[in-house]
C-alpha cells in the first residue's frame, strides 16, 4: 500500500481518477482537486473549519427553492460569477456590448408584450420612465425581430420571485423592429441589497461589506445566428456604481436618465436610451451555455443518484 500523507495525498486521488472517460470531466475535476489539496495545505485547514464549511454548504443548499438560487448567489458574492463570465466573453468572434452578470432572479416564464408596454403593474407617479434603443451587430447594421428580454426589482427593491413565486411583475420580452428599435415603458431602477437572511448573506455581513447593488434593469438579448447577450444598464449617479458587492457593473454600461430627450419614441417621459451590439455566433456559443439560469431550472435539472441499497 501506498503510505498517505498530506505530500502524497494529492496524487493519490488523481491516480485513483485517472480512469474517468469524460475527458472535460476529468480534467476539471483533476483540477479542482489540486487546488482544493493546496488549499487546505496553504491555510492548514483545521477538522473544526474544514466542518464549518461543510456546514455552510449544507445551509446555502438548504436555501436553494424554484424562486431562489443561493448557490448562485454564492458565486456572484465570490466574484466567480464574473470571473466565468470574463472567461467566456474571450471566446466571442468580436466584440459586442459588454456583458454583465444575468443573476440568480431570471426567470424563463416572462410575457411577451407589445413594443411601448409598460412592465410595472403599479406606477407610483414620478417614477415612470422610458428604455430604449437599437439592437444592431457590431458594424451600426439594425437587426429586425431580435428577442429583448428585461427584468428588474419592484419600488421595494424586490423582484416579484422574491415576494410571490408565482407573480410576474417587473419584466417582460419585447421584440425590434424593422430599424432595430425597442421600446419597454417602465419604472427607474433603484438600488437594493441582495437578499441578507440566509448563510450568503451573514458571509458578506461577517466581512463586513454592505451588500448593496447599484440601481440596474437586467437585459436578455437574442437572434438565430448571433451571441447571446447577457448585460445589464447601471444608473451613473448610484453611490455603489463602483462597488457593486457581485462585480456586475462597469462604466461603459453606466446610463443616465434624460428629463426630455427629443428621440424618445414616447414624448414627454423621462427616457433611458440603451443601444446594445450584438456579436456573431461562433462555436463556442453553441457548446458552452450562458452564465446564469433560471432558478426553477436549475432545481428541475438537478439529478439525485438513487440511494444505495440498505446492507442486509
Amino acid at each position: 500500500m501506498r503510505e498517505l500523507t498530506p505530500e502524497t495525498i494529492t496524487d493519490a486521488v488523481l491516480d485513483q481518477m485517472a480512469t474517468t472517460s469524460d475527458p472535460r470531466m476529468k480534467e476539471v475535476v483533476a483540477a479542482a482537486v489540486k487546488h482544493l489539496h493546496a488549499f487546505a495545505r496553504e491555510v492548514n485547514l483545521t477538522p473544526g473549519e474544514w466542518i464549518k464549511g461543510i456546514e455552510f454548504m449544507t445551509l446555502v443548499g438548504k436555501m436553494c427553492t424554484p424562486a431562489r438560487q443561493e448557490f448562485i448567489l454564492l458565486s456572484d458574492t465570490l466574484g466567480l460569477s464574473a470571473l466565468v463570465n470574463g472567461l467566456h466573453d474571450k471566446t466571442a468572434l468580436e466584440e459586442g456590448t459588454h456583458t454583465s452578470l444575468l443573476g440568480p432572479f431570471y426567470r424563463e416564464a416572462s410575457p411577451t408584450l407589445p413594443a411601448g408596454s409598460q412592465i410595472a403593474k403599479h406606477v407610483k407617479p414620478g417614477t415612470e420612465c422610458v428604455l430604449y434603443g437599437r439592437v444592431s451587430d457590431v458594424n451600426g447594421k439594425p437587426l429586425a425581430n431580435a428577442t429583448v428580454s428585461v427584468w428588474q426589482t419592484g419600488a421595494d427593491g424586490l423582484y416579484d420571485i422574491q415576494e410571490n413565486a408565482s407573480s410576474i411583475d417587473y419584466r417582460g420580452v419585447f421584440a425590434t423592429d424593422k430599424d432595430g428599435l425597442y421600446v419597454v415603458r417602465t419604472v427607474k431602477p433603484r438600488g437594493y441589497s441582495i437578499p441578507m437572511d440566509g448563510p450568503v448573506g451573514g458571509m458578506v455581513k461577517a466581512q463586513g461589506r454592505h451588500g448593496m447593488r447599484p440601481a440596474h434593469i437586467h437585459f436578455l438579448v437574442g437572434l438565430p445566428g448571433y451571441r447571446e447577450l447577457v448585460t445589464a444598464l447601471y444608473l451613473r449617479d448610484d453611490p455603489h456604481l463602483a462597488d457593486d458587492v457581485v462585480f456586475g457593473s462597469s462604466d461603459d454600461l453606466a446610463v443616465d436618465i434624460a428629463p426630455s430627450d427629443p428621440e424618445c419614441p414616447i414624448p414627454g417621459v423621462p427616457s433611458i436610451r440603451f443601444d446594445l451590439k450584438l456579436s456573431r455566433e461562433g462555436e463556442a456559443d453553441k457548446t458552452s451555455g450562458r452564465v446564469g439560469s433560471d432558478p426553477s431550472a436549475i432545481l428541475k435539472n438537478a439529478k439525485v443518484a438513487d440511494p444505495a441499497p440498505a446492507a442486509s
